[in-house]
């Protein structure tokens, strides 16, 4: 396996500090150790990967959640295709909003809708719809009213009111409708119905990729072997090592102490969620950060990876379950990610998805309980009879989506003022930077922090800014960085109230 093209390393190689070996961290010591530059990489948990690692179960393989490789800017994908080969797969995208024992199709297509809604549901649909027309609801200032004036209330109900709050844990009638604006831009039921009578080629502007790439035996293949090659090249990797300790100044960040070992650097390179990096500075920061580390909230997840008897039990990678009846929001279908996930060809592995805020009741819920759940609603959406489980395994993930609240940019603009104090300190990656983003997006900011290590001047935070200075040996142009923030998931904010 053969590292890209290599640039004459500087004079005087900085030593590089990177906390976390999730894909923004991972992705720094790579463009490092492509220039001659190696650095130490510490990681809480035992493997790499972070959000992106892969676990497994008795020979079963399972992602936190579903990790699709995808982007639209080459030099990303570039990476995916050096560290892994002809083991980065080509596959078929499927995903549907399962709703009363029914499929449909993601994003909606009228007959689709209409033949499985039945001509009863529909003429209510249809009326309801009208009524929006006639007399929408004023103000329009919640996701509830903006959807519910564009598609009538009915179809609201349906389509995007559960599941919604599922994953966000919160209310639509208290979610801004800002969020809606960007999440559902072009959708209309006029839209809708244009489509279905003069579709056009490949779908129009809002149509999902129909293929994605994926690693053999999933995500956490591209970075266990990307944090191998690194090793190879001189990188120190060490996992199993909590931060417990950054000691900082007024010239910057000096070392840090992880699981009782100091590690002294000249640049740092952190992905840590921002809470915890401002609640391990020492000495204490100033009291303005200290405050805004109380800013930033999160919301949580849960996986009930679920082993059953049967094969190709649905034909998609993932189904959105639209369904107020049950707690799981989303249910992943391994083996349709990649057939080397499931060692046993008569079985499958079901990873069922369960949004939820730390401590809380669903988070508290024991395995057993929530394995026995998981076979419940499985059973009540009629995907598996209950006879059918073989065995199961229960993964937490705290701060698996930074939430974007009416506090939130308040401690955005504290900790970049506090990094103009720390030269040396640069943010990198989901938590790191408080975005919910895909992994492409935390890959180029930890290829654009690497290459600030040596001299370059990027701002991670403005990437549309970068885009006309990118020097050869990766280069992105205003159109894929264009394309990278069309891509990027968008989050709900909150109602002001």
């Amino acid at each position: 396996m053969q590292f890209a093209e290599q640039s004459e390393p500087p004079a005087r190689p900085p030593r590089v500090l990177i906390l976390g070996a999730g894909p923004a961290g991972l992705t720094a010591a790579y463009e490092l150790a492509r220039r001659g530059v190696s650095s130490r990489v510490l990681e809480l948990e035992d493997r790499a990967g972070g959000l992106s690692r892969t676990l497994e179960h008795n020979g079963y393989l399972f992602d936190i959640g579903g990790h699709r490789f995808f982007t639209k800017v080459s030099m990303v994908e570039r990476i995916w295709r050096e560290v892994l080969g002809p083991d980065l797969l080509e596959r078929p995208r499927l995903s549907r909003i399962y709703y009363k024992g029914r499929f449909f199709q993601y994003p909606l297509e009228v007959f689709d809708g209409i033949s499985k809604l039945g001509l009863l549901e529909v003429l209510r649909c249809g009326f309801s719809y009208l009524h929006a027309l006639l007399r929408p609801a004023r103000p329009e200032t919640t996701f509830e009213t903006w959807v519910s004036n564009r598609f009538g209330r009915r179809l609201f109900e349906i389509f995007f009111r559960s599941y919604t709050e599922k994953v966000w844990g919160m209310p639509c009638h208290k979610i801004g409708a800002e969020w809606a604006s960007q999440r559902i831009r072009g959708l209309s039921v006029q839209a809708l119905l244009k489509s279905a009578l003069r579709p056009q080629p490949g779908g129009g502007a809002r149509s999902l990729t129909r293929q994605f790439l994926y690693p053999r035996r999933g995500p956490g293949m591209m970075w266990t072997r990307m944090a191998a090659l690194l090793e190879q090249r001189g990188c120190s990797m060490h996992f199993n090592t909590p931060v417990d300790r950054i000691e900082w100044d007024a010239t910057g960040i000096r070392a840090v102490t992880a699981n009782g070992r100091r590690f002294a650097a000249d640049q740092f390179i952190s992905s840590l969620p921002i809470r915890e990096l401002i609640a391990r500075l020492d000495p204490a920061p100033p009291s303005w950060l200290l405050q805004a580390a109380g800013d930033f909230h999160y919301r949580d997840f849960i996986t009930v990876a679920v082993i059953l008897r049967g094969h190709h039990l649905f034909p998609d990678n993932w189904i959105y379950i639209h369904d107020p009846g049950v707690a799981v929001g989303r249910i992943q279908n391994y083996g349709n990610w990649s057939p080397e996930m499931v060692p046993q060809p008569d079985t499958s592995c079901l990873g069922l998805e369960y949004f939820c805020f730390d401590g809380d009741g669903l988070w508290q819920t024991g395995d057993s309980e929530l394995i026995a759940r998981a076979r419940r609603e499985l059973a009540h959406l009629g995907l598996a009879p209950a006879e059918a489980f073989l065995d199961a395994r229960v993964l937490r993930i705290r701060k698996a989506y930074p939430v974007y609240d009416e506090s939130y940019r308040r401690g955005l603009e504290a900790i970049r003022r506090f990094l103009a104090m720390v030269p040396n300190l640069q943010l990198v990656g989901r938590n790191g930077m408080h975005r919910y983003n895909n992994q492409d997006h935390s890959m180029l900011t930890g290829i654009l922090a690497a290459r600030n290590v040596l001299g370059a001047g990027f701002d991670l935070w403005e990437l549309h800014r970068n885009s006309g200075h990118l020097e050869e040996g990766g280069q992105v142009s205003d159109e894929e960085i264009a394309a990278l923030e069309r891509t990027q998931p968008l989050t709900p904010a909150a109602r002001p109230a």
